[in-house]
C-alpha cells in the first residue's frame, strides 16, 4: 500500500460572508460587516489546489455543507428575522477551513494499522458547533473503507475540540511511524482557549496511539492573547521539520527536548520574536502555511501573499529561502478572501496520509474535475454578499441551487 500525504481542501461555499462570528480571530472580527465575494473566494481556493497539483502533490477536497442551515434555526425556535447573529450563524460557510474538520492519525501510528479520523465538535463557537454532523456524513463517504479507515464520533462537547488546527505530526517519512503533538490551551486570558486538553487526550486514546508517541503540549497563553486562536497560527510541522514562533508554546525547551528524544532526526526552525513579532506573525499568517515535501526533494512553505507585503515577514522568508535549512522554497498564494475571514492556506486543508486508491475517487482532484468545478462556481456562485442580503429569499435560492449544481457535477447528490 503506497501511503502519501493528501491535502483535502474545503471548497469555499456560495454563502461565504463576513459576519465576524469568531471571537478571538482578529481578521474575522476586523472585516465583520463588509461585503464578501463568494465567487472570487472559491476560485482563489481552487487555484491554490491547482497550484499544489502542479507541484506534484496529491490533492483532494471536501464540499461545502448545506447552507443556510434552517434546521439549526428551528432548534433555536428562531426565524431569519428573529436575530441577525443567529441568522448569520445559519449561513456560515466556515466549513471551508477543513483544518478544523477532524483530527487524523495515519495508519503507521495506530495500533490497528488503520487511519483514524475524529470529527471536531468545535464547541467553543456556536456557528461552528453545528458543522460536525454534516462533516461526519461526508467523511464517512470519502473514507468508507473500514479496512483502511476508522471513523469516530466527536468528543463530547463539554470538552472543546478544534481538530487538526491544534494537531501536528512529525516523522522521518509520511509512510513511517511518527509522533503526534496535540496542542491545547488554558482559559483565563483575553480570548478563549478553544482546544481542551481532555479533548486531545480522548482523541489520542480513540486513535489507538502509542502513549509514548503522543505529546500533549500547552499553547503559550501570550500567543492566544495575541490572537493565535489555533496552534496553526503560530506553528506548522511536516515530516521531520517543525517551524514555529518563539512564543508558540508554554514550555518550548521542554517540548523541543521531548521531540528530539523521540525523533532524533527532528529539525526545529524557531522564528525569534525579535525578527517577527507575534503581532506580525498573526497579521500575515506566516505560520498558517502549508509546509510540504516536494516530489523533487526538499520542502516548500506555501504562504499567503500577505507575507510578502509585510516588511518583517518578507525579510524573514527571504532569509529562510536563502539559508541552508530544510525549507528551501517559500511560495506565495492568493487566498485573500479566506484571509479576510481569518483563515490562511493551512486552515483550508486537512492532511490525510493514505493510499489514494482507498479514498472515494469523487473527493480526489484532477485537472478535468477542477475545470468542471470552476465552471459551476463561475455560473452559480454569488459575486457578492452584503450582510443584509442574508435576509433575502432570493439569496437563499441562489445558494441552495449553487450547492446542488456542484453536487450533481461531482456525483455526490447523496449529500444534498
Amino acid at each position: 500500500m503506497a501511503l502519501v500525504e493528501i491535502n483535502f481542501d474545503g471548497l469555499i461555499g456560495p454563502s461565504h460572508n463576513y459576519a465576524g462570528l469568531s471571537y478571538g480571530n482578529l481578521a474575522a472580527t476586523r472585516h465583520a460587516g463588509q461585503a464578501s465575494q463568494p465567487r472570487a473566494a472559491a476560485l482563489q481556493g481552487l487555484e491554490k489546489m491547482r497550484h499544489n497539483m502542479a507541484l506534484g502533490l496529491p490533492q483532494g477536497f471536501l464540499v461545502p455543507l448545506p447552507r443556510p442551515n434552517y434546521t439549526y434555526l428551528a432548534a433555536l425556535n428562531a426565524k431569519p428575522e428573529t436575530d441577525d447573529v443567529l441568522t448569520a450563524m445559519a449561513w456560515s460557510a466556515s466549513s471551508m477551513w477543513t483544518a478544523n474538520a477532524a483530527t487524523v492519525s495515519p495508519a503507521p501510528d495506530t495500533a490497528d494499522g488503520r487511519c483514524h479520523l475524529t470529527p471536531a465538535n468545535l464547541a467553543s463557537m456556536p456557528h461552528r458547533a453545528q458543522e460536525w454532523p454534516d462533516t461526519l456524513r461526508q467523511l464517512a463517504i470519502a473514507f468508507a473503507s473500514r479496512s483502511h479507515f476508522a471513523l469516530h464520533p466527536p468528543v463530547p462537547p463539554s470538552f472543546g475540540d478544534e481538530g487538526a488546527a491544534n494537531h501536528m505530526r512529525m516523522t522521518a517519512g509520511h509512510d513511517q511511524p511518527g509522533i503526534e503533538l496535540f496542542v491545547y490551551g488554558r482559559t483565563g486570558g483575553k480570548f478563549p482557549a478553544r482546544q481542551h486538553e481532555q479533548a486531545s487526550r480522548a482523541v489520542a486514546r480513540g486513535h489507538l496511539l502509542d502513549p509514548e508517541c503522543a505529546l500533549f503540549v500547552e499553547q503559550n497563553p501570550d500567543a492566544i492573547a495575541a490572537g493565535a486562536f489555533h496552534n496553526d497560527v503560530v506553528a506548522v510541522a511536516n515530516e521531520r521539520v517543525l517551524f514555529c514562533h518563539e512564543l508558540a508554546f508554554a514550555d518550548p525547551e521542554g517540548t523541543f527536548r521531548t521531540i528530539r528524544d523521540l525523533l532524533p532526526e527532528a529539525e526545529i526552525v524557531v522564528v525569534p520574536d525579535s525578527e517577527v513579532s507575534l503581532a506580525d506573525a498573526i497579521a500575515s499568517y506566516l505560520f498558517n502555511a502549508q509546509l510540504v515535501s516536494l516530489p523533487t526533494g526538499g520542502m516548500a512553505l506555501i504562504v499567503p501573499s500577505e507575507c510578502h507585503e509585510q516588511p518583517a515577514t518578507r525579510a524573514y522568508i527571504e532569509r529562510l529561502a536563502a539559508s541552508n535549512g530544510p525549507i528551501r522554497q517559500v511560495i506565495p498564494v492568493d487566498v485573500r478572501q479566506s484571509m479576510a475571514n481569518g483563515g490562511g492556506p493551512a486552515c483550508l486543508r486537512l492532511r490525510v496520509v493514505a493510499d489514494p486508491a482507498t479514498v472515494d475517487p469523487r473527493f480526489l482532484l484532477d485537472e478535468a474535475k477542477a475545470d468542471a468545478i470552476e465552471k459551476v462556481i463561475a455560473k452559480h456562485w454569488p459575486e457578492q454578499i452584503e450582510p443584509f442580503d442574508l435576509q433575502f429569499v432570493s439569496l437563499e435560492e441562489t445558494v441552495v441551487k449553487a450547492r446542488q449544481a456542484l453536487l450533481c457535477t461531482l456525483g455526490l447528490e447523496q449529500l444534498a
